[in-house]
C-alpha cells in the first residue's frame, strides 16, 4: 500500500517556561484559536496510529512560532518584536527539528517507494460539518487523490460535506518537499476539517467523524494503490 505520512503544526498551545513573561497578559489568545487548533493532535494521532506511522507535530504555541509558515509570516504579534538572534534560537529549537523530521521520514520512504503521500491536519474551518482538501494548483497527481478522497466521504450512509480544493501554496514545509521530491512522487494533502466537530459535536459527535475520516482515507489509499504483483511458482 502507498506509504502516508501525517504532519500537525498548530497541535498544542504550550508556551516553554522561557518565553512565559513574553505571554503575560496574553494567556486567553493563546489558548484561543489564535494560539492552536484544538482536536488537531487528536485526529493526526489518530491518523498515525490507524496507519502505524511516525507523526510529526509542533510542541508550542503558533504565537510564539509558526511552522506552518516562512518568513515573518511565522511571527505572531506577540513574538514578531522578538530580537533576530532570539528568533534564530526558535527557529533552531522548533522549526528545523519539525522539518527534519518531515523531510527525513518521507525520503526514508522514497528510498523504498516510488509514491509517498503527506498529509497536514488542520481543524479550523468555520462553516460547520465541511472538510477540505487543499492541494496545490495544477498538481494532477495529488488533486485526483483529493477528489478520490472527498467522494469517499460523500459516499454512503455516513456522508459527509468534502470537497476538494484547489490552492496556490500549501505549508512551507509541504511545497519545499514537493519541490525537492517532485509532485510525480510525492502527494501533499492538506487536511482541513470544520472546529464544530471537535468543540460542539455538530453535525456529528467528534469520535465518529474522526473515525469517519481516518477510515475514508485508508479506503481511498487502497483503491490508488497498485495491486502485489504474483510471483510465479517454481512449476510454471
Amino acid at each position: 500500500m502507498i506509504p502516508v505520512f501525517f504532519s500537525c503544526e498548530h497541535a498544542t498551545c504550550a508556551v516553554p517556561e522561557p518565553w512565559r513573561e513574553l505571554f503575560r497578559g496574553h494567556e486567553e489568545a493563546v489558548a484561543s484559536a489564535e494560539g492552536w487548533e484544538p482536536g488537531a493532535l487528536n485526529l493526526a494521532q489518530g491518523f498515525s496510529i490507524n496507519f502505524r506511522t511516525p507523526l510529526a507535530h509542533g510542541e508550542v504555541t503558533r504565537m510564539l512560532i509558526d511552522l506552518e509558515m516562512d518568513g515573518d509570516a511565522r511571527w505572531s504579534r506577540v513574538s514578531s518584536p522578538l530580537t533576530e538572534v532570539q528568533k534564530g534560537k526558535l527557529c533552531d529549537r522548533h522549526l528545523r527539528p519539525f522539518r527534519d523530521a518531515v523531510h527525513g521520514k518521507i525520503k526514508e520512504a522514497l528510498r523504498r517507494e516510488s509514491f509517498v503521500v503527506h498529509v497536514l491536519i488542520r481543524v479550523g474551518l468555520a462553516d460547520e460539518g465541511v472538510v477540505h482538501l487543499e492541494t496545490v494548483d495544477g498538481d494532477e497527481v495529488a488533486g485526483r487523490l483529493a477528489d478520490s478522497w472527498a467522494q469517499e466521504l460523500r459516499s454512503g450512509d455516513e456522508s459527509m460535506s468534502a470537497n476538494a480544493v484547489g490552492v496556490p501554496s500549501v505549508s512551507a514545509v509541504g511545497m519545499s518537499l514537493r519541490e525537492e521530491f517532485g509532485v510525480e512522487r510525492l502527494a501533499v494533502v492538506v487536511l482541513r476539517v470544520s472546529q464544530s466537530y471537535f468543540l460542539e459535536g455538530r453535525p456529528w459527535r467528534w469520535p465518529r467523524a474522526k473515525k469517519r475520516l481516518i477510515e475514508s482515507l485508508e479506503l481511498t489509499i487502497k483503491a490508488l494503490s497498485p495491486a502485489p504483483e504474483c510471483s510465479s511458482s517454481a512449476g510454471d
